[in-house]
């Protein structure tokens, strides 16, 4: 549902509030002790991560898992760094982007990682400074993405590569991409140090109208129907074998906060702000985050076709080799939430 003038009306309400159980990628993973068990989930203050973000804020995780597991969360600016966070094992569940999910199967042989849900579609587009017109207009031109290798990095570098413009790992070539903090991009953006980014909400906003940029291009007009996977949920597979009772709870609060988000978007939009300022000490403004959520369709369906497109892309310019992705997926636990709330299942295909 989208209800951009009930978010504009509510959220100008949005207040200071804190997250719970919020701590760094540092943090314990899956433990027992006297207490329980703590499971810790991985996410990042970005709108394409709202099921997340408003699923922490109102509690439905903790009380999916039960009194007697403790829910204990990290944050990540992209998908790589929480994906070394789930090799490493502090992370037993994270929300990331389509590429990292692809790169975490291909480095550890499909044997680290499941992707168990999708979480949003869309989001993500290429903001530029109003003296670019044009694909031509950005050779020899400074363009900022998350990091190395995340979904938007991935999306940029072959836009440009089937525009016939070369780029480098290093940030050489005829177009210089610099990966760099979210946060960061949209003050070099106003500085004028970078002439542009990839990003995803609610930085592609922030960069619109805080930035005073135009949108030069629309992720979403790249893919049919407009569907592509920007967030999904992957999972530790250790942590799936051992705690398939916990992996389905996760799933059940990922699929209440999607509900309530599409039930009740203006609502939404304001705890995914209170959550933001949480973690950032600043909220949005109004406008930015009412455009990012128009910007953002939240579904549990993880549009697999989009992601086998985009591992083509990642092979196609030099960031992925060539990779059997047969297994990535294990939607069965998610189909069987579904299918107990009388929703449609989704597919791995």
């Amino acid at each position: 549902m989208k209800a951009r003038s009930a978010i504009m009306a509510m959220v100008t309400l949005a207040g200071a509030g804190v997250l719970a159980a919020c701590g760094g990628a540092g943090d314990s993973s899956t433990s027992r002790s006297g207490d329980g068990t703590t499971v810790t989930l991985g996410y990042f203050p970005n709108i394409t991560h709202a099921t997340a973000l408003v699923g922490v804020r109102k509690g439905l995780f903790s009380k999916h898992l039960g009194s007697g597991v403790k829910l204990r969360t990290a944050t990540f600016n992209a998908g790589p760094a929480a994906v070394e966070a789930i090799f490493s094992g502090a992370v037993d569940a994270s929300y990331v982007g389509p590429n990292p999910s692809i790169n975490a199967w291909a480095k550890s042989h499909g044997k680290a990682i499941k992707i168990i849900a999708g979480a949003a579609s869309g989001g993500a587009a290429l903001i530029v400074k109003p003296s670019i017109k044009s694909v031509n207009d950005l050779r020899g031109k400074k363009i900022a993405t998350p990091q190395l290798g995340n979904t938007q990095d991935v999306a940029l570098r072959s836009w440009l590569k089937q525009r016939g413009f070369e780029t480098t790992k290093e940030g050489g070539g005829e177009v210089n991409i610099l990966p760099q903090d979210n946060a960061q991009t949209v003050q070099t953006f106003e500085q004028g140090t970078i002439d542009g980014a990839w990003v995803p909400e609610p930085y592609a906003s922030r960069l619109l109208i805080e930035g005073k940029g135009i949108k030069l291009v629309d992720e979403k007009t790249l893919w049919p129907g407009g569907r592509f996977v920007v967030t999904d949920l992957v999972v530790r597979t250790e942590f799936m074998r051992e705690h398939p009772d916990l992996v389905k709870k996760l799933l059940a609060a990922s699929v209440e906060s999607n509900a309530h988000i599409n039930d009740n978007p203006a609502d939404a939009a304001r705890t995914a702000d209170d959550a933001l300022k949480a973690l950032t000490g600043k909220s949005l403004e109004p406008d930015v985050l009412a455009a990012a959520f128009e910007n953002v369709t939240f579904t549990n369906d993880p549009i697999a076709a989009s992601l086998r497109v985009g591992a083509r892309h990642a092979q196609e310019i030099g960031l992925l080799e060539p990779v059997d992705l047969d297994g990535i997926y294990d939607l069965g636990p998610l189909n069987e939430v579904l299918r107990a709330g009388g929703a449609a299942q989704v597919s791995d295909r």
